[in-house]
């Protein structure tokens, strides 16, 4: 896929977010004091969300992702971003619903750590 389709399709998936992803958009990563961007094409992937200063790769995965093909796809995604520096990490759909204040702190956690140990 070429870059400029990647992008195109990023603004697309910008403009349709799930509901799960606009709720952590709209109610917690918005209002970081640290930028976090969202369907961020790196390399050739756009990962749901990105913030750069802590190299965190943000995911939410829905039912596809838990499918055999999904979880391979998946695999393969993580290995070539941890190669790239990047840590990925995911919550299911239902934790964003459920337990959206624990999500919100761990992900919290992890940026600060992150940003603390220089990555």
């Amino acid at each position: 896929m070429s870059k400029s389709h990647l992008t195109d399709k990023s603004r697309s998936l910008r403009r349709n977010m799930t509901r799960e992803e606009k709720h952590l958009w709209y109610d917690f990563l918005r209002h970081l004091k640290i930028t976090v961007n969202r369907q961020k094409v790196i390399g050739n992937y756009i990962v749901d969300f990105y913030c750069h200063k802590a190299k965190l790769v943000i995911e939410l995965d829905g039912s596809q992702h838990y499918e055999n093909k999904g979880m391979i796809k998946d695999s393969l995604r993580n290995n070539e971003l941890n190669e790239l520096g990047i840590l990925v990490i995911r919550y299911s759909d239902y934790e964003i619903n459920h337990q959206f204040t624990e999500v919100c702190e761990d992900i919290l956690k992890t940026i600060n750590l992150r940003i603390m140990n220089e990555i």
